[in-house]
């Protein structure tokens, strides 16, 4: 029944409008078993899921666009991750688009370096044991006890490399708060000592940001992120959990739609 409404409701749909689009994926079941999202960032709505996360569900999310009275030449802009994926298959199928790279993935780039440090460290040093968390959050989030512990550790005597990488992160995430003319500066200035750190994996970060230098600096001038598609994510998990999974990825399609759609089910009440 939920199969045959929402296929309904979705045929009447207009997308002729749609110009900003999300990009990102939700886990369907264990594994490696996942669905595309499409999101109208300004209407913060569901436009088109599909299964799988490579290229070819970027041709997909096209042709339902277009079946749906919109354009791949008025979509001007992209948001998504780092995917290589995803990337390929927007700059194909969307070329006229903007690319920016949602900043809570760039920003995942460098805290995964920093944990990275810490792994490697902790073997020679036992204080760094039980301290992954304290060093993932920002100082204004650690407890009393945390913020002791990253004191103690950040100590210059100590010559921590992991106090050293967190530093790191903390001035990358001032990134997001310079004016627009200044932001590259910065980034040229920080990726500068990134690579000048002698800590291999704050140095395979800078390089992944070198190659997405472009999409990630797009953000100040398109403003967009994929802060909608984490919210609408929580939901489709939500409805998981309660249903206690989906057996096939259809049912899930179905459901995503339901919740975050926005459909027009023109119902008599």
């Amino acid at each position: 029944m939920l199969v045959h409404y929402v296929a309904a409701a979705r045929a009447k749909a207009d997308f002729s409008a749609i110009g900003q689009v999300g990009n990102d994926e939700t886990r369907s079941r264990r594994g490696q078993n996942y669905v595309s999202l499409f999101v109208d960032l300004e209407r913060s709505q569901v436009i088109f899921a599909c299964a799988g996360r490579d290229a070819a569900t970027i041709g997909l999310f096209k042709q339902d666009l277009i079946a749906h009275g919109g354009a791949a030449a008025a979509v001007s802009e992209v948001c998504c991750d780092m995917s290589p994926a995803f990337i390929s298959g927007i700059e194909e199928q969307f070329p006229k688009a903007h690319l920016t790279f949602d900043k809570f993935h760039v920003l995942k780039i460098v805290n995964e370096a920093v944990d990275n440090v810490r792994r490697q460290e902790q073997a020679s040093r036992p204080e760094l044991t039980k301290t992954r968390y304290v060093w993932l959050k920002n100082p204004e989030h650690l407890t009393g006890l945390q913020a002791a512990t990253v004191e103690r550790l950040s100590m210059r005597k100590l010559k921590l490399k992991t106090a050293r990488a967190y530093h790191l992160r903390l001035v990358f995430q001032e990134f997001w708060g310079q004016a627009q003319e200044e932001a590259e500066v910065f980034l040229r200035r920080w990726y500068s000592w990134a690579v000048r750190s002698r800590l291999p994996p704050i140095r395979e970060a800078a390089a992944t940001i070198k190659r997405h230098w472009s999409g990630i600096l797009r953000w100040f001038e398109s403003r967009v992120s994929n802060g909608i598609l984490e919210g609408i994510n929580s939901l489709v998990q939500a409805a998981k959990a309660r249903a206690r999974g989906y057996r096939t990825a259809r049912n899930l399609i179905t459901m995503i739609y339901l919740i975050a759609g926005k459909l027009d089910f023109s119902l008599p009440t």
